[in-house]
């Protein structure tokens, strides 16, 4: 997504999409009256998964930030008089405690700035983009998946450079024998960990929900047949990351004091293969960055989150 745009356009285009959001569908559920009394000063952290990328209306410039994305529904359901959305594309978990930057241009403060002792309610939806090494997150994972399958369009370049063996830069030698995304996975758990801790300590009275990713990627990998740039057998291997991802943060959650929100099953059925988009994949159908939410699957989060806190 100037060197800055190009790059963060690579991050929102997942590596070769662009993608697009569908109207709103259906109101999100409202809160009662003493949910809408519990919580007075929200705060929403996150990566372009919570921030809603592309989906109209936009704001906050490289950060993409949707007026419409779920914590902006979650806070107007709630009536929150004091919400503050410090959500931004690309972010990684570092990005809590550090200025964000792309290319050299900050992008946005650290997340945790905006936390106080009167912060009543955080949602966290983090991790995704500490799947890959570089500023492009995890379109740096998608980047090699699609290259992969241009070259090898029946079997598993994916899988086979993550997890069956890859080049090493940082050593210079071939690895084998472990799967680089789990460790990555398993690497991002204490630093998450470490986040909600600190947001404890910063606002000792707030409900914490740590937010997991939807249903990207069908149960069924041969849906995807044809219709996305990543082999069959890829899809089944990156649902199975997705999987393990979902299952650490919510593991992280329950060790750590936070609820975490399932938003994978209320999505099933509607991934980036699916006739019924609420994940947008490499065409356009609503405005969303590539393999991201788009309106509805914002609405859809934002539900899974109210139902959650009993909102």
């Amino acid at each position: 997504m100037l060197t800055s745009v190009r790059k963060r356009t690579t991050v929102l285009l997942g590596a070769i999409a662009l993608a697009a959001a569908s109207a709103l569908v259906g109101p999100v559920a409202a809160a009662d009256a003493a949910g809408s009394a519990a919580y007075r000063n929200y705060v929403a952290l996150g990566d372009s998964y919570a921030a809603g990328a592309g989906v109209p209306s936009q704001s906050a410039g490289l950060c993409l930030r949707s007026d419409h994305n779920y914590g902006h529904l979650v806070a107007a359901s709630l009536g929150v008089s004091n919400y503050r959305d410090v959500t931004c594309a690309a972010a990684k978990v570092a990005d809590m405690n550090e200025d964000q930057y792309d290319a050299f241009i900050k992008v946005n403060d650290a997340q945790l700035n905006a936390v106080s002792a009167d912060t009543d309610l955080v949602t966290l939806g983090i991790g995704g983009n500490d799947l890959g090494t570089s500023d492009l997150g995890i379109g740096d994972v998608i980047a090699t998946c699609i290259a992969g399958a241009v070259v090898n369009p029946l079997g598993t370049p994916c899988k086979d450079h993550y997890a069956d063996g890859h080049w090493d830069w940082g050593s210079w030698s071939w690895t084998w024998g472990h799967d680089t995304l789990v460790d990555r996975i398993n690497g991002a758990a204490p630093q998450i960990a470490s986040v909600i801790r600190q947001i404890h300590a910063k606002a000792p009275h707030a409900k914490i929900v740590l937010v997991g990713y939807p249903s990207v990627l069908p149960d069924d990998a041969w849906d995807c047949l044809l219709k996305q740039p990543v082999t069959v057998g890829d899809v089944e291997y990156l649902r199975g990351i997705l999987g393990r991802l979902n299952t650490m943060l919510a593991d992280t959650a329950a060790a750590n004091g936070a609820a975490y929100v399932d938003t994978l099953t209320p999505t099933k059925g509607h991934d980036v293969c699916s006739a019924d988009r609420w994940i947008e994949g490499t065409l356009p159908g609503s405005p969303a960055v590539p393999f991201h939410p788009n309106a509805t699957g914002e609405r859809v989060m934002a539900d899974a989150v109210l139902r959650t806190i009993g909102g």
